[in-house]
């Protein structure tokens, strides 16, 4: 019996294996498409105005909303790359 340990793979032959640069780049194509979309219909009332009246200090309506269009696009890229890279090792443990 020896004490010799193997090596262990690198973390990059992981995230190579797993598409997870194709996976990020997914996702935020999807999250920038749907912030955008959301942002577009909010903002210029594509839908016509909105019931209520309100007020948005500092940065109004445009800028509170592009902040929360921001939110919507890291979450939904996140969730969305999440979700392929699990795909992915699902579809990689299948073959193993």
């Amino acid at each position: 019996m020896t004490d010799d340990v193997p090596e262990r793979p690198s973390t990059a032959t992981l995230v190579e294996a797993l598409d997870v640069p194709r996976n990020a780049a997914i996702g935020v194509s999807v999250g920038l498409a749907l912030a955008v979309g959301a942002y577009l219909f909010r903002v210029l009332e594509l839908f016509g105005p909105f019931a209520g009246t309100r007020e948005y200090p500092i940065l109004g309506p445009e800028g509170w909303f592009l902040i929360l269009a921001f939110v919507l696009a890291s979450a939904t890229a996140l969730l969305v790359a999440t979700v392929l890279t699990l795909v992915s090792a699902y579809r990689l443990s299948k073959t193993l």
